[in-house]
């Protein structure tokens, strides 16, 4: 039953060293406790970062119940994990693998930590799984563990491809309603069109705004923001961005790189 072909391992993100870019505090939207690896992989780019919460998650352990209990019936041909927390609350119960697909390189190790072999999508978005399965969809179950937030579009190209889409919304998110804390920042990364949407904050001119993606990108321009910086859906993608940002501009900040 174990189908492999990528490892999520072959997927690197190309780092540019920093050079003579100063260094700037990014404000990062993140679930509190979720932050990870972000300040290293900050400072591989130059830059400091510090998480900020527009949202807040709770897990839905009925549910998460259900998605196992299916794994384990072999009710589906693959599973796609589309970000790194469904990886980390369902990982470590499974005990029967399909083929398993992972949105990106900090989902995959999420999974690779369990010893769960997966494949990696060569970008960081849902629109592309189904063109990277192909033909292989035809008649095939897919699993998707993941946030109470509709995703449409996937589940309208599963199906029009001929697979068959189950959603287990296994978690949810919820606003903190709390305002983010901007005052040490030079920049605000948005993580997802969600944490936009829903975050409490003041814009203050030389306050740089990134998005991660152009997924997020579209919803802070249509709400009359249009980010400075647009990454490629990946934390490595949007610090790659800024550098050049910095370059192209020469926007460096003033101060004394506040501390």
């Amino acid at each position: 039953m174990k189908e492999r072909r990528d490892k999520g391992s072959e997927m690197q993100t190309v780092i540019s060293l920093p050079g003579n870019i100063p260094s700037m505090r990014i404000a990062i939207t993140r679930l509190a406790g979720k932050e990870g690896s972000d300040s290293a992989r900050c400072e591989q780019f130059g830059h400091r970062c510090y998480s900020v919460h527009p949202l807040k998650s709770a897990v839905r352990h009925d549910i998460v119940d259900a998605f196992v209990n299916a794994v384990d019936r072999n009710a589906f041909d693959c599973i796609f994990f589309t970000s790194a927390l469904p990886a980390t609350i369902i990982a470590p119960r499974l005990t029967r693998i399909p083929r398993v697909i992972a949105i990106g390189p900090q989902t995959a190790a999420v999974l690779q930590q369990y010893d769960i072999e997966c494949e990696t999508l060569k970008s960081f978005y849902s629109r592309d799984f189904v063109p990277y399965l192909g033909s292989w969809i035809s008649g095939k179950r897919i699993g998707i563990p993941r946030a109470d937030v509709p995703n449409p579009r996937l589940i309208e190209a599963i199906t029009t491809a001929g697979g068959i889409a189950e959603e287990y919304r296994c978690y949810e998110l919820t606003p903190t309603k709390e305002p983010l804390n901007l005052a040490a920042a030079d920049a605000l990364l948005f993580t997802s069109a969600m944490s936009f949407e829903k975050a409490v904050f003041t814009f203050r001119p030389g306050l740089l705004t990134m998005a991660i993606g152009d997924v997020t990108a579209e919803k802070m321009s249509k709400a009359g923001i249009k980010p400075d910086v647009v990454g490629d859906g990946s934390l490595e993608g949007a610090l790659a961005a800024l550098n050049t940002f910095i370059k192209k501009n020469n926007h460096y900040h003033n101060g004394d790189n506040r501390g």
